[in-house]
């Protein structure tokens, strides 16, 4: 049984947009019944600048997360046996439109000698991000998931 694959929907809860899951990984021989305490990754542990102006999105996943754990039996504790890593990164994007000849189009043609093609028109910006959850175990120092 992969436990862990149970917390994509908090995943999906936990953010604002559509969430598309990539990939799961799971290492092989993981007993997740042997493991009882987890805890998060302090942020100094992290690439700091790859997550300014994310940390309230961490903060939702980590909630979501933390959630998903305690209903599976694990407990926060000081000395974790699995270390949580979620890490997020944002990019701002712009939002477009295409042009319509019946919406955007001249209403004065004059001398008939008109071209007209249509094209992107910017209506807003959105930011589009990718989050990483990695659970490791705290004693040996590797990826489980």
């Amino acid at each position: 049984m992969k436990p862990f694959l149970i917390l994509l929907p908090a995943l999906s809860v936990a953010a604002c947009s559509p969430v598309r899951v990539e990939s799961t990984t799971q290492a092989p021989d993981v007993d997740f019944a042997s493991y009882k305490t987890y805890n998060f990754l302090d942020v100094t542990a992290r690439n700091e600048d790859a997550f300014r102006g994310s940390s309230a999105n961490v903060d939702e996943l980590k909630r979501a997360v933390a959630r998903e754990m305690e209903l599976r039996g694990y407990r926060r504790a000081d000395t974790p046996e699995l270390w949580v890593n979620i890490g997020v990164v944002t990019e701002e994007k712009v939002q477009t439109r295409e042009t319509n000849i019946q919406w955007d189009g001249p209403r004065y043609i004059g001398q008939r000698n008109y071209h007209w093609q249509s094209q992107q028109v910017p209506t807003g910006t959105y930011r589009e991000g990718t989050a990483t959850v990695d659970v490791v175990d705290a004693a040996r120092n590797q990826q489980i998931w």
